[in-house]
């Protein structure tokens, strides 16, 4: 049986990491707010023709192509969520996102495998405290101190800045439990 667990993880990014972090969360909010618009004037289309104009939009504004292309993806996949939600009557209609409130973008893991080695775009290492992720490299962590090896495939990563500039890093895992 599958189980999904997530990790969360305090952050230690560079400097220049939390240049890259910064500019995530800006490009995430502003991929969100341009597809808000555009679903509020063409009607609301799924998030399948919506990654299609991603790719328009990449090349009309060229700063969105120094982030994470899954963290782009998944900000339309969370419009369609919140959309999701108005129309079953769970939430209020979509608002546009703030520069000033809760700041936090999510990545989903990518693994490929070339010549029998295994690649994966998110990595936990806990015996040097490290978690790499997709455009940023390696930032260092802290948390579970009595965890050596964390088991289960990665799924998803989401870095969130607290309102007192702490990082944080919340690491979905998924593992199979023996019953």
């Amino acid at each position: 049986m599958k189980e999904y667990r997530a990790y969360h993880f305090r952050l230690y990014p560079t400097l220049e990491q939390q240049r890259l972090i910064h500019k995530t969360f800006g490009c995430v909010r502003f991929v969100y707010n341009y597809f808000l618009s555009y679903q509020k004037e063409h009607g609301v289309k799924t998030s399948y023709d919506l990654c299609k104009k991603l790719k328009n939009l990449l090349n009309q504004y060229v700063f969105l192509k120094e982030v994470d292309s899954c963290a782009l993806r998944c900000a339309i996949f969370n419009l369609e969520d919140a959309y999701k939600n108005f129309f079953a009557k769970r939430n209020d209609y979509p608002k546009y996102k703030s520069k000033y409130s809760y700041q936090s973008y999510r990545t989903n893991c990518i693994r490929s495998s070339y010549k029998g080695k295994e690649y994966s775009n998110i990595e936990l290492d806990m015996i040097e405290k490290t978690i790499k992720l997709p455009k940023l490299g390696k930032v260092k962590i802290r948390g579970y101190r009595n965890t050596k090896e964390i088991k289960g495939k990665v799924m998803n990563a989401t870095i969130i800045k607290e309102p007192t500039n702490k990082y944080y890093a919340s690491v979905i895992v998924e593992e199979v439990v023996l019953e």
